[in-house]
């Protein structure tokens, strides 16, 4: 069974930085495409940003392109979303999900598409 948990998130100004780490078990995640979205109260749950596990292929929404770095360390099999320039919008909780089969060549930004998923860490940004 495919455990995801996420920590790291917190209350932090505009303008600050975090880093959000999704430790991934149970499963060899080589062939997994790994992703971070996130769900601020009252919206639906949208895409950060993704990584291909082995091929390292990415994506990135558009509104945080540039301020969001997204990367893995397999031998931690851990993901990071490294977060800069924050936003009060950015304020949501952020879930980290994998993709069991994922598209050849880059990751999906489909929540539906995603098999598992953690817990959610909150991230608050303060204006």
């Amino acid at each position: 069974q495919v455990h995801l948990v996420e920590t790291g998130g917190g209350l932090v100004q505009a303008g600050g930085s975090l880093r959000l780490s999704c430790l991934a078990s149970g499963h060899p995640f080589s062939n997994y495409a790994m992703g971070w979205f996130r769900q601020a109260p009252g919206k639906e749950r949208e895409f950060v940003a993704a990584i291909h596990w082995s091929v390292g292929m990415i994506r990135y929404a558009d509104s945080v392109k540039g301020r969001f770095t997204i990367s893995r360390d397999g031998a931690k099999n851990t993901v990071y979303l490294q977060m800069n320039s924050l936003k009060p919008e950015d304020t949501a909780v952020y879930y980290c999900a994998a993709d069991e089969n994922p598209p050849i060549l880059t990751p999906t930004t489909t929540p539906r598409n995603y098999d598992y998923w953690g817990q959610g860490t909150q991230v608050t940004v303060s204006s």
